[in-house]
């Protein structure tokens, strides 16, 4: 996974838009997006501004994996999710990790009843 699109995941993962990072850059939104597209290249300068603005540290940005982009959404979430390729699928995913979430706490509270019934 290239470093631009690690950028693009976390910034969905932490619900912040493309405007809000482009802002605090002294960018355009378009400059910005092209960033995130690999369109552009990006000065050490600015990808060090994009991590603190993602609150990571720059070389977690270059080491992480999709398994530690889930692990950020997870913290700023305090949700289970799973990294898909896109905003929609990340959604979709939220949808179907709070579906089980409320599953489990149904059968735990199954589980009780039956505890206490006997």
């Amino acid at each position: 996974m290239s470093v631009h699109e690690k950028i693009r995941l976390i910034r969905e993962a932490k619900g912040l838009t493309q405007e809000q990072i482009a802002e605090q850059l002294n960018m355009s939104v378009n400059g910005y997006g092209d960033i995130e597209r690999g369109v552009s290249d990006i000065k050490l300068s600015k990808l060090q501004k994009v991590s603190e603005l993602l609150d990571i540290k720059l070389s977690e940005l270059f080491e992480l994996n999709e398994k530690g982009i889930l692990n950020i959404a997870y913290k700023k979430n305090t949700t289970n999710w799973y990294i898909g390729t896109s905003a929609t699928e990340l959604e979709k995913q939220l949808i179907i990790s709070e579906s089980q979430s409320k599953e489990i706490a149904y059968l735990k509270e199954i589980i009780e009843l039956m505890k206490n019934s006997k």
